[in-house]
C-alpha cells in the first residue's frame, strides 16, 4: 500500500503504525466509495391562495376545502422542504443501501391535516436489502411510505397542488419491513408488516389506551404492467392493495381496514393519459360499538400533454361518507402546470368542492361560528424546485 509523506514521517517518529495507518486508509476509501453511490436530492415547496368569501379569521381555512386536501388561507404559504440520501441497491444478488428523507413544513405530517402549522418530520429512513431468492426479494426496513394510493406524499409526483379525498383516507406511512418481488416484467407483489400506531402519525395510543405489542399493520399489494406487446398501451399499471390495522383515535377503537384499485392506462395518443382510483375504508367496531362503518371514493384523472414542457391536469371524485357522519360530496380540479424555469414546476390550480357539513368528522361551522358553504373554490399558484 502507498501512503503519503506524512503519514510516512509520523511512523517514523513513532506516532503511528503503519498497519494502523493502512486500516484507517482502508476505512476512508470504504467511506468515500459509499458516499459517491449516495445521491442527494429533494425540492422546496411554495405556493400563494386565495379563497373567495373565508376572511373569517385563521381558524377558517380554505372555506369547507378540507385542511387536509393541504389547502391553505389566504395569503402566502411555504409547503415543504424536502431532503433526501439515497444510496439505491445495484443489480448484486446481496445488495444493500439506504434512503433518509426529511420534511419540514406544514405539509411535513399529512395524518395531522395541519395546513398552518410548522413541523419537521422523518418522511422516511430505512434500510434496503436484496436477498437472491428466485428473482431477488426487495426489503424496506425502518419507516417507508405506504404502498397504496394514486396520489404521492411527495408534492411534485402528483398531477395537482392539492390533495385527493382518496388520499386523505388513506396511510401514508408504516414503521415496520416491506418485501417486494417481482415475478415478471408484467407482476410485482409486496406484502408486509408493521406496528399498529395509529397510521402517519407514530403515537402508540388509541383513545388514549396504548395498544398490545402484538398488534400489527398487515399490507399488501399487487401491481400488473402491461408489456410492450400491447402496443400503445404497454406501461398501463392496474394496481390492488390492502392494509389492516388497529384504528386510529380519529375514528374511535376497533380495527381499520384500507382497500385501494388504482388505474394507469396510456392511450394511443402521447399527449393523453388517463387514470382511475378508489379507495375503501371500513371501521369495524367503530367508536366501542359493534356496527361497521365505512367510507369510499372514487377519483379519475385526465393529464393533456401538447409539449414537454406544457400539461392540463383534472381530476374529479365522488366521496359517498354517509354510514360515518351523513354526507356525500365532490370535487373537481383542474391545474395547468408549465416548465418555465429549469427544475421549476409552475401550477396555476382551480378547485371546486361541494359536501354537507361534518364531513370527515369536522365541524359544521368554520372560523368564527359561520356555517361553511355548500360550494366553495380555490384558486392557487404553486412553485416547486426539485433538486
Amino acid at each position: 500500500m502507498k501512503f503519503n509523506k506524512w503519514t510516512v514521517g509520523l511512523a517514523a517518529l513513532g506516532v503511528v503504525s503503519l498497519a494502523s495507518a493502512a486500516r484507517a486508509d482502508e476505512i476512508m476509501s470504504q467511506v468515500q466509495t459509499a458516499l459517491s453511490n449516495t445521491t442527494l436530492s429533494g425540492y422546496v415547496d411554495v405556493a400563494a391562495q386565495w379563497s373567495p368569501g373565508t376572511d373569517s379569521g385563521p381558524a377558517n381555512t380554505a372555506g369547507n376545502i378540507p385542511a387536509y386536501a393541504f389547502a391553505k388561507n389566504d395569503g402566502f404559504s411555504l409547503n415543504a422542504v424536502d431532503i433526501a440520501l439515497d444510496k439505491p441497491l445495484d443489480e448484486s444478488p446481496w445488495a444493500s443501501g439506504y434512503h433518509v428523507e426529511l420534511m419540514l413544513g406544514p405539509d411535513a405530517t399529512p395524518a395531522a391535516f395541519n395546513g398552518n402549522g410548522s413541523t419537521i418530520a422523518i418522511r422516511q429512513a430505512y434500510v434496503a436489502l436484496r436477498t437472491p431468492v428466485g428473482n431477488g426479494i426487495d426489503w424496506k426496513v425502518g419507516v417507508f411510505d405506504t404502498i397504496i394510493g394514486y396520489e404521492s406524499t411527495s408534492d411534485p409526483l402528483n398531477p395537482n397542488y392539492t390533495r385527493s379525498y382518496g388520499y386523505s383516507i388513506e396511510p401514508t406511512t408504516h414503521t415496520g419491513v416491506l418485501a417486494t418481488y417481482k415475478v415478471a416484467d408484467v407482476l410485482s407483489l409486496s406484502a408486509g408488516v408493521a406496528d399498529s400506531s395509529n397510521i402517519g402519525t407514530g403515537t402508540q395510543a388509541i383513545n388514549g389506551t396504548p395498544t398490545f405489542e402484538s398488534q400489527k399493520t398487515y399490507l399488501g399489494s399487487i401491481v400488473l404492467t402491461a408489456p410492450d406487446s400491447f402496443g400503445p398501451m404497454k406501461g398501463a399499471t392496474l394496481s390492488f392493495g390492502a392494509i389492516n390495522s388497529v384504528d386510529s383515535a380519529r375514528y374511535g377503537a376497533g380495527t381499520r381496514s384500507s382497500y385501494y384499485a388504482g388505474l394507469t392506462l396510456p392511450t394511443p395518443s402521447s399527449a393523453l393519459k388517463l387514470g382511475a382510483a378508489f379507495d375503501y375504508l371500513n371501521f369495524n367496531n367503530n367508536g366501542g360499538g359493534n356496527h361497521d362503518d365505512s367510507i369510499w371514493v372514487a377519483g379519475l384523472y385526465t393529464t393533456i400533454s401538447p409539449t414537454d414542457k406544457l400539461s392540463f391536469n383534472f381530476r374529479g371524485e365522488i366521496m359517498d361518507a354517509t354510514q360515518v357522519n351523513g354526507h356525500y360530496g365532490e370535487e373537481a380540479t383542474a391545474t395547468v402546470q408549465y416548465q418555465l424555469w429549469a427544475n421549476v414546476l409552475s401550477r396555476v390550480e382551480f378547485r371546486w368542492d361541494r359536501f354537507g357539513v361534518n364531513a370527515f368528522g369536522y365541524n359544521s361551522t368554520a372560523g368564527g361560528g359561520l356555517p361553511m358553504k355548500e360550494n366553495d373554490f380555490l384558486l392557487a399558484l404553486n412553485l416547486i424546485y426539485q433538486f
